[in-house]
């Protein structure tokens, strides 16, 4: 991964945490994202002390200037981009089923969905001319949690899914790679 420059969003708990500090261990340039500023800087510290060149990139994926912006600052920063983990993702508000608002659904379809194809849309209008490969990551929830948050993760988990699937053909057409990763439910401590 050595001089890879790679982008990771959602890095700043779990998959994508552990992914940001696996790509700095490599060797890689690690461009990190997401909502919080004061984490963010943090974990691009952490990932300095291991000797990577490491960057925090404040931005929601569910606003498309924030991603583009993310983007076209990693470029211009770094020169390319080589890989993106789009790991930004969330299992919406624990509750019953008939107590979820059209709010709560909007914001976890928005950050699951809408902010993945957004992610990959700018993404690869820098990677595809480079012929770059794209590597895509959509965690899902514990076992546990995917129990108490089913009433959202059912509507937004199964179209990120297939969205993330039509990736491969459709980098293959245009000339270039991709790996995806879609990683089922864990249980803690396994």
């Amino acid at each position: 991964m050595s001089n890879q420059v790679v982008l990771i969003t959602g890095a700043l708990t779990g998959i994508g945490r552990a992914t940001a500090v696996a790509f700095a261990e490599a060797g890689a340039t690690v461009v990190i994202s997401g909502r919080h500023a004061d984490e963010g800087q943090k974990l691009a510290v952490e990932l300095r002390t291991l000797g990577a060149n490491a960057e925090f990139v404040q931005a929601d994926v569910r606003r498309e200037n924030d991603v583009r912006t993310l983007v076209d600052h990693t470029v211009s920063r770094f020169g390319r981009l080589d890989a993106a983990v789009n790991n930004a993702g969330t299992e919406g508000s624990p509750g019953p089923f008939i107590d979820q608002t059209a709010e709560s659904y909007a914001a976890t379809f928005d950050t699951n969905v809408l902010g993945t194809l957004l992610s990959m849309k700018h993404e690869l209008r820098v990677m595809l001319p480079q012929k770059t490969a794209a590597s895509s990551t959509f965690p899902q929830p514990t076992e546990d949690r995917a129990r108490r948050a089913l009433h959202s993760m059912l509507g937004a988990s199964t179209p990120s899914k297939a969205l993330l699937r039509q990736l491969p053909s459709s980098l293959l057409r245009a000339g270039s790679e991709s790996t995806l990763s879609l990683p089922g439910p864990s249980r803690p401590g396994c």
